[in-house]
């Protein structure tokens, strides 16, 4: 880092705390370049927000600066330059809070800027030198053990003590929001309708693996071994989840059925049923947050003559082996992750293997995207030197999804050119493939719709030479009792039909829980929008419904990968400390 690097930062950072203290959003505003981008999480907005331009920057401050009273903004670490552009971490504080943030400064003026919140002042979590001193207080009568007391508070739990907040869904994402609210000393309650936690995960097809690298995968405040493997088995995961609900303590009901929820607008609070251990309970939390993943109810078409078929016919996700496959037909529907893995697995188990392709399929190599990450901020040589997994979240977080299209499209560009063999024998084959709306690729793919792709451990080669014989560009016309009859009306001989034809969106379990009503009002969830319904209203540049308010009160969503778990979940989680604790929260949207 040179003197002229760090004084730019220090010298732009006292700039804007100067502009932010005496209220002049129009001179806040001029320190940004004319297309600068500021990416807030709720520090600012109680808001997961983008705000593009000048005129979007003055316009939120306007709105924001006078409550907020952003303070003591302090450069953190060091300042590295590429390209042009200054990189810097720093810190600062607000009426309420600490956070941190990501700088990019461009020609002496920020391009990008993202605040977060990481703290409530006066509500800081028990960690480090804050952390709990335990039971040894001295001699005390009648003192009961540590489960003792958590057996106890775990039993008062929906009966003489309601939990604050209800989280629907015990894998990573209910998980990690619990954990965070634990610390935060928030009571909360997590029901699961499978048993144990990580049962969603060990639910799945027998040879299920992570994509994701583990150093992108860690659980708030418990990180993998330094030996785990870099990409997780999925029993394994379930296994992790499982001790990772018992390790943090948290309050999980298993073999829990939500049945129904209804908002108590008078009381400001929920009335959910429940079913445990066969009876009827209700619950009335002030918040109901669905963690029950990106996917709805498994999607299967109305194919005409489906219900004629002799064979064996199922979702791909009640999928679980091909090991009663051998010798057998077997069609699958679909040419996403799922569709490609359970074809490899029947052709593992000597089935007699045809994928149908109904549209273009992204396709890229794990090991493309391996080299692609091993420079970035969730690698092991990030670790080594010194990344810590907290920053390495901010500096994923700083890049606005419009930029990050940009890099991603270079991304892709380059994964092509070295692949280009690769995907000219995937072409051969009849395979049909696509990069994205815009040639953006799987990043951008996931943010919009969280399908469209496949990440190639294998299953490409066994497609290009054949052993998975394919149908591309067609549809289902119907089916008979032994065969699949396509479009242009060929048919394929069929003992086995397995449908890798996703599932319905996020907002089916509002409509299914709650009513339809409301998950009309709430409008889509996940895919870049505006957060509110359909985006008849302002770009708000972020995943809709997600980690932040929506618009029916106290009802939220908290869903993703695991780094998107432990990561955002930290934001929803200090979203409902302060509701608990009476702490204003006015969300700030653009235009609105």
């Amino acid at each position: 880092m040179s003197e002229n690097t760090a004084h730019q930062v220090t010298a732009w950072l006292a700039a804007f705390e100067a502009a932010l203290t005496r209220r002049d959003s129009t001179a806040a505003a001029a320190l940004f370049t004319e297309e600068g981008f500021w990416r807030d999480f709720i520090a600012f907005t109680w808001n997961i927000v983008t705000i593009e331009g000048r005129d979007g920057i003055r316009a939120m401050l306007d709105d924001t600066l006078a409550r907020v009273a952003p303070h003591s903004f302090t450069m953190d670490g060091t300042a590295t330059e590429t390209d042009g552009v200054i990189l810097s971490a720093f810190t600062f504080e607000t009426g309420i809070a600490r956070g941190k943030g990501i700088l990019r400064l461009r020609s002496g003026r920020c391009w990008v800027l993202l605040t977060t919140m990481q703290e409530l002042i006066g509500f800081e979590e028990p960690l480090g030198h804050r952390r709990d001193e335990g039971i040894h207080l001295g001699a005390q009568k009648g003192r009961g053990n540590w489960l003792e007391d958590k057996t106890r508070a775990d039993q008062e739990l929906g009966a003489s003590r309601q939990p604050y907040c209800l989280i629907v869904g015990a894998s990573q994402n209910g998980l990690a929001l619990a954990a965070r609210l634990k610390h935060l000393n928030v009571p909360t309650l997590v029901i699961d309708s499978l048993e144990r936690p990580g049962d969603a995960w060990r639910a799945r097809y027998k040879s299920l693996c992570l994509h994701d690298p583990v150093w992108q995968d860690h659980m708030p405040y418990l990180p993998f071994p330094s030996g785990w493997p870099v990409y997780t088995p999925k029993d394994r995961m379930a296994d992790w989840l499982e001790m990772y609900a018992k390790v943090m303590a948290l309050s999980v009901w298993g073999s829990t059925t939500c049945q129904s929820a209804q908002y108590d607008a008078q009381r400001n609070e929920w009335v959910v049923t429940v079913e445990r251990d066969g009876q009827p309970v209700t619950l009335r939390p002030a918040h109901l947050i669905l963690a029950t993943g990106l996917s709805g109810k498994p999607q299967i078409p109305a194919i005409p003559g489906a219900e004629t078929f002799a064979g064996a016919q199922y979702h791909s996700s009640q999928y679980r082996s091909g090991e009663s496959a051998a010798g057998k037909r077997c069609v699958v529907i679909g040419s996403n992750n799922s569709a490609h893995d359970i074809c490899v697995d029947l052709w593992e188990h000597d089935a007699d293997v045809t994928m149908i392709q109904r549209s273009p399929t992204l396709v890229a190599r794990l090991a493309s995207l391996r080299k692609l990450g091993d420079g970035g901020p969730f690698s092991e040589a990030a670790v080594q030197a010194g990344m810590t997994t907290d920053h390495a979240d901010l500096l994923a977080a700083s890049m606005p999804f419009r930029l990050l299209r940009d890099v991603s499209v270079g991304n892709y560009r380059r994964i092509r050119e070295q692949d280009t063999a690769f995907y000219e024998r995937l072409r051969a084959a009849g395979f049909q493939l696509t990069f994205g709306e815009d040639e953006s690729g799987i990043a951008l793919m996931y943010m919009r719709r969280a399908a469209g792709y496949y990440i190639d451990v294998g299953a490409s080669d066994l497609i290009a030479s054949g052993a998975i014989r394919l149908k591309s560009g067609t549809d289902i016309a119907s089916i008979k009792p032994n065969a699949v009859v396509l479009g242009d009306g060929s048919e394929l001989p069929a003992d086995v039909i397995v449908y890798a034809t996703g599932f319905e969106s996020m907002e089916s379990w509002a409509a299914q829980l709650i009513s339809p009503a409301v998950a009309q009002t709430i409008g889509k969830c996940w895919g870049l929008g505006s957060g509110m319904r359909d985006d008849p209203g302002p770009w708000e540049g972020e995943l809709r419904n997600m980690w932040k308010p929506t618009a029916q009160e106290g009802l939220w969503f908290q869903a993703g990968n695991l780094a998107q778990a432990r990561h955002f979940s930290r934001y929803l989680a200090l979203q409902l400390k302060a509701r608990m604790e009476g702490i204003p929260t006015p969300v700030y949207r653009p235009g609105g």
